[in-house]
């Protein structure tokens, strides 16, 4: 099995992007917020998880070890492939995510395309109990509405559903309040 691959970037698409390694290239399935973050020729390492099928095997690249472990613990729910789950981290933060669904809030998991109402309840069922510690969160309450909000008022400035949830996830965790979060957002995205 692949576990990790560092090389150079030498082609990028929507979905995937080929790595150069000692000249093999790697085609890996990646998060958008991977794919708009490189460039071709950059140098980058991805942690990876090998998805081997009956007549396929697939990568699936990721940053960190966290990313990773979270996918893989969206494998776990039956009904959830590599796609499916590559897609919700798309979503949110992974902190966020794992909020939602320790909290039951299926908005997040609806947003992914492929995944109706009963697919994310069965997700908050399966891995609630293993989520737990984000449940007692001091700030879960507000959190996930305050998300909601910021993407919704960043929308309604004429940005896309993808460049809000990217901006937001640029967003310090050490910017508290939902307007300091909205300026935060603004700001990373005027940079663009």
């Amino acid at each position: 099995m692949i576990a990790r691959l560092e090389g150079i970037i030498v082609h990028t698409t929507e979905k995937f992007l080929i790595i150069d390694v000692n000249g093999v290239g790697y085609k890996l399935f990646v998060t958008n917020e991977a794919i708009t973050s490189i460039l071709l020729g950059d140098h980058a390492s991805f942690w990876v998880h090998t998805a081997v099928r009956e007549n396929s095997i697939d990568l699936y690249g990721f940053k960190n070890t966290n990313e990773m472990s979270f996918f893989e613990l969206l494998l776990d729910v039956s009904g959830i492939g590599p796609r499916s789950a590559l897609s919700i981290l798309t979503v949110a933060p992974i902190d966020t995510l794992k909020r939602a669904i320790a909290t039951g809030d299926t908005s997040y998991l609806n947003k992914v395309s492929g995944i109706g109402k009963k697919t994310a309840e069965k997700i908050i069922v399966e891995l609630r109990d293993k989520l737990q510690d984000y449940k007692n969160d001091a700030d879960t309450p507000g959190a996930l509405r305050d998300e909601s909000d910021i993407i919704e008022a960043l929308k309604s400035l004429g940005y896309s559903q993808n460049e809000a949830r990217d901006s937001l996830k640029k967003v310090p965790s050490t910017t508290i309040g939902t307007n300091a979060r909205i300026k935060e957002a603004l700001q990373i995205l005027g940079k663009r």
